[in-house]
């Protein structure tokens, strides 16, 4: 029904096809292991299980909770709806204090507590570093 040279595009273009479709399934697959999913105290509180992978929990540290040991630090983030208890071994950023936006990446203990492993701190698009400032208000 088809001549040679069809049949030979057909084939052609359906290995390319499978092809495509096996390496896009590969990176995607690939990448799953390094996303990490942002989530509120609020979608923590209503998570239907928790699991073992690591999540960033995002919002406002509460005025007043934040403690510093000698070896870690403890701050509640909540998003004005609820709260989570954060602790954190290791060192902050300088724009990290209370009533500031933070980031917290680490792991879910139970719904009212999270072990950070990694904290970055957020700042408005008004944020300009103090260096900077200062130059600007010399000249």
């Amino acid at each position: 029904m088809f001549g040679k040279k069809v049949k030979l595009r057909i084939t052609f273009l359906s290995f390319t096809f499978v092809s495509l479709i096996l390496i896009v399934f590969l990176i995607l697959k690939s990448l799953e292991e390094n996303v990490v999913y942002f989530k509120s105290p609020t979608e923590i509180k209503n998570l239907s299980e928790l699991t073992n992978k690591k999540v960033r929990v995002g919002g406002m540290v509460k005025k007043n909770s934040l403690e510093v040991n000698a070896k870690e630090i403890s701050f509640v983030i909540t998003d004005f709806k609820n709260e989570i208890k954060v602790t954190y071994s290791g060192i902050v950023p300088n724009l990290f204090e209370e009533e500031k936006g933070v980031v917290a990446e680490g792991f879910i203990q139970d719904r009212k507590f999270f072990v950070a492993k990694k904290i970055l701190a957020k700042h408005d698009e008004n944020y300009m570093p103090p260096e900077v400032k200062k130059a600007l208000e010399n000249n």
